[in-house]
């Protein structure tokens, strides 16, 4: 297969110009590119000053050359770093150097990545995680992609899988060997404890994973209210900028804004929707409709009532976890204690304390969580029929013993479709494709 025998290279830092540009380079011409390039191989994982030449001995650029040999590299192949001066013209001129060789050519988007799989060096966890890591913009994005990246979450699976299979066996050996005296009689009972046991762990595992996705893809909160509540005004103030327009005529946002904030490290997604009342104009109605659908999809809602004309609109499901927040305190003389907060957006006050309060509601929400928790759909969708199939082994003990182990191996099996122990060639395109092409 082409793409695991080409010797492949790509710029695996950030685009030009910059200082430094690091370009890599993984396959098996990798030792005749460098001797080729800068005239030899240097000492394994060391780095060497050298000149990069083309073939007709034309320098290109003065740098750092290091080359880290199969299998200890990130691909499990000879791997070579070049950093050179990150010039576009530099860069272009090295590229020039490597397309002309046959068998070299630039790789795709996560192919290095991908040959770390291909190669043992990585699992599917790690690698996602690998790509989180790269896309984190918040602390905890940050941890839980660390988590993931360093093989905690793989460590779980896996521990549940030898679980698993040790049941299978012991079954199996009990089915085979019922009168030999080295085999323990009734293992049964004791192998549906564990795996009872198992099946809790796994369903609290499982329990987690919306937290998971809320601080991989963000904690949603909508400002909802009446027209001319300040839902605009306040997310113009908390984003820092001029998102939405604001002005005094009722209906001015027509669609649902968003704009992402970084508080107390979780990446919240705050939207700003039309406000809620029943609408005549065809393009407000469905701005309505939108503000609602956003309600009903909210992790938090913050209710924002104007203290001057207070209106309190019914769509608000009473049971969602929502803050009323009373609006535009610098025109009222005394304040009431029937909101949670007041705040003024023409004047700043109250803002840091409706911020404090976000960040403790989220951080409320997630306390005292491990990181070693499920984050995409895909990790969701292979616990869940997991559990299925546990459900089954467990729940009918007059179904003969065999059947029974055959469940157990469709939840090892799942588990293994997380981590890529069993073949999931259908879902690797997909995953590799979220990196960039030098990863």
């Amino acid at each position: 297969m082409a793409m695991l025998t080409d010797t492949i290279y790509a710029l695996s830092s950030g685009s030009p110009p910059s200082g430094v540009s690091i370009v890599r380079i993984s396959g098996p011409l990798t030792r005749e590119l460098l001797t080729r390039l800068v005239g030899s191989v240097p000492a394994d994982r060391y780095a060497a000053y050298r000149t990069i030449r083309t073939r007709n001995d034309q320098p290109v650029d003065n740098g750092l050359v290091l080359f880290f040999p199969a299998p200890n590299s990130f691909t499990g192949e000879d791997v070579a770093e070049l950093q050179v001066h990150g010039s576009r013209a530099v860069l272009a001129a090295l590229f020039h150097a490597l397309e002309d060789i046959p068998g070299v050519r630039m790789a795709v988007e996560g192919e290095f990545s991908r040959r770390a799989f291909e190669n043992g060096k990585l699992d599917l966890l790690e690698v996602e995680g690998l790509a989180d890591l790269i896309g984190a913009e918040t602390e905890m994005q940050r941890r839980l992609a660390i988590e993931q990246s360093a093989g905690g979450l793989s460590k779980i699976y896996d521990s549940w899988a030898e679980r698993l299979t040790r049941a299978r066996a012991l079954i199996e050996a009990e089915l085979d060997f019922p009168d030999e005296d080295d085999v323990p009689g009734s293992v049964s009972d004791m192998v549906w404890t564990d795996i009872e046991t198992l099946r809790s762990e796994i369903e609290d595992h499982l329990a987690a994973a919306s937290a998971g996705e809320i601080i991989r893809d963000g904690f949603k909160i909508v400002i909802a209210g009446a027209p001319n509540a300040g839902k605009s005004s306040l997310l113009n103030a908390l984003a820092r900028r001029e998102v939405a327009i604001v002005t005094e005529i009722a209906g001015t946002t027509r669609d649902v804004l968003q704009v992402d904030l970084d508080i107390e490290g979780y990446l919240v997604k705050l939207y700003d929707t039309a406000g809620l009342r029943d609408a005549e104009d065809r393009v407000e109605m469905e701005g309505v409709r939108r503000a609602r659908v956003a309600l009903r999809d909210a992790d938090l809602v913050l209710l924002l009532v104007d203290m001057v004309n207070p209106l309190i609109p019914d769509d608000l499901d009473p049971s969602s976890t929502h803050v009323t927040v009373g609006t535009k305190k610098d025109l009222v003389d005394v304040g009431t204690d029937q909101y949670d907060l007041q705040i003024s957006t023409a004047t700043g006050d109250g803002l840091p304390e409706l911020r404090r309060l976000i960040g403790d509601i989220v951080a409320r929400r997630f306390g005292g969580l491990s990181m070693a928790i499920p984050s995409r759909q895909r990790h969701k969708d292979s616990l869940a029929k997991c559990l299925s199939a546990l459900d089954a082994a467990i729940s009918k003990p007059d179904v003969d013993l065999e059947l029974r182990t055959e469940q157990l191996r469709s939840a090892a099996d799942y588990l293994g479709r997380i981590t890529g122990r069993v073949d999931v060639e259908q879902l690797l395109g997909v995953i590799f494709s979220e990196f960039c092409i030098g990863k």
